[in-house]
């Protein structure tokens, strides 16, 4: 276990194999399903109820509600919906790759 400072805070750092797991808390389980070259696919086990997503998709969600709350105060309107983004109920298993 290697624990680095990653920006504000420090990040645990765990080595993993294909098929090997991480438990985060009681009911989330982090799977690595495959390792190509560069690329880790990874599977998540979470509860619907908890969002799940790419930290660029995030990203562009938390850009469109800080819009959004602006535009309350008057500015124009933004849509909240990120074409990729997943609500929770909708999720199931996907193979989401980026390069």
């Amino acid at each position: 276990m290697i624990v680095l400072s990653w920006g504000f805070m420090p990040m645990l750092v765990l080595t993993r194999k294909p098929n090997q797991s991480i438990m985060i808390g009681d009911d989330i389980e982090v799977t690595v399903l495959e390792v190509r070259g560069e690329q880790v696919r990874i599977g998540i086990n979470a509860p619907k109820q908890i969002p799940v997503h790419r930290r660029e998709i995030y990203d562009e969600i938390q850009r469109q509600r800080a819009e959004a709350a602006a535009s309350s105060t008057g500015d124009r309107p933004v849509e909240e919906k990120t074409p990729n983004a997943v609500e929770s109920s909708e999720r199931e298993p996907q193979d989401v790759t980026s390069d």
